[in-house]
């Protein structure tokens, strides 16, 4: 079994525990999610799900998506700017690196990031209940751009 379809089962597994209904678009969803290794908004998940179920709503996609955040079962990233990304193949808080050109978002692996939680609870006296640590930067394809742009600009002055 590939890691997609051990996420999905559990997905399904926790929404067939709660008795939540299991409908076709669900299914697709949840599909989508536990396939998906990046950080897709809602509108880039009901896009994809339109193409199988056309009458499917967007509040269809966004009450899932509230529904598997309650259940701890998806990672909502709220961002101000931008529509909030969803991480439904690691829901617990972990890093990111974000692109501040094309808005790309990959998961960073630092190994301290669980033990950062509980050296801050120590230090600070709080009771952690969550937390969100992004490095904002360029992603390797928008430095290449930048890095090409900028040879194209010094050439033509150049000449």
């Amino acid at each position: 079994m590939t890691d997609s379809e051990a996420r999905f089962t559990a997905l399904m597994h926790r929404l067939g525990e709660r008795h939540f209904r299991v409908t076709p678009q669900r299914v697709a969803l949840l599909r989508l999610l536990a396939a998906s290794e990046g950080h897709p908004s809602a509108a880039d998940l009901y896009e994809r799900l339109r193409a199988e179920f056309p009458t499917t709503s967007l509040a269809t996609v966004y009450k899932t998506l509230t529904l598997l955040g309650e259940l701890g079962e998806v990672l909502e990233l709220g961002f101000s700017h931008d529509d909030n990304r969803y991480d439904g193949h690691r829901p617990y808080p972990h890093p990111h690196l974000i692109c501040m050109r094309c808005h790309r978002i990959v998961d960073a692996q630092l190994p301290a990031g669980r033990d950062l939680e509980r050296e801050v609870a120590q230090s600070s006296g709080f009771t952690i209940a969550g937390h969100r640590l992004d490095f904002y930067g360029l992603c390797p394809d928008c430095q290449h751009e930048t890095e090409n742009a900028e040879s194209q600009t010094t050439k033509e002055e150049t000449q």
